[in-house]
């Protein structure tokens, strides 16, 4: 499996990316896109230290477009065709799109933002789990590329 390589501006999340700002979407820039291998990307934003374990899931996309960068401010609409073309699915709080971090006072949580390049684009409703999604995914990711922020309150 070929590495992508992934990169959000701050390490610290800036405020407009939470709850507790704009709560939109982070620019991502991505390296190393293979279009001789993926074909699509797909997306999953991770709180592996939200309460309860497990993770508490902020954004999943697939079928987006191979892009070097996904913009800040990704609409959150089940199919998006600009500025890039993607399709979205459920996150944790409900809701379809990105939600940013919200986490309880104390310690800054991390978030992961895993980016996977697929041999093909999938077939998945919008509106799909994670879980829905990572199911659909197996067999296809051929390449693979994460980095984690922290944001804490």
């Amino acid at each position: 499996m070929e590495q992508l390589n992934v990169k959000i501006s701050a390490k610290n999340l800036p405020s407009d990316y939470t709850c507790d700002g704009k709560d939109i979407s982070p620019q991502i820039s991505i390296g190393d896109v293979n279009p001789a291998l993926s074909k699509s990307l797909a997306i999953i934003v991770n709180d592996p230290d939200a309460p309860g374990g497990g993770g508490f899931v902020h954004w999943i996309a697939w079928n987006m477009e191979l892009v070097r960068l996904i913009p800040d401010n990704i609409p959150k609409t089940p199919e998006v065709t600009f500025p890039i073309r993607a399709v979205q699915g459920k996150n944790s709080f409900g809701r379809i799109g990105y939600n940013g971090p919200c986490p309880p006072r104390g310690k800054p949580h991390r978030y992961f933002f895993k980016i996977y390049g697929l041999d093909s684009e999938i077939s998945l409703p919008a509106g799909a789990t994670k879980d829905q999604l990572v199911r659909t995914m197996e067999g296809h990711v051929v390449q693979y590329g994460d980095t984690y922020v922290t944001y804490g309150r």
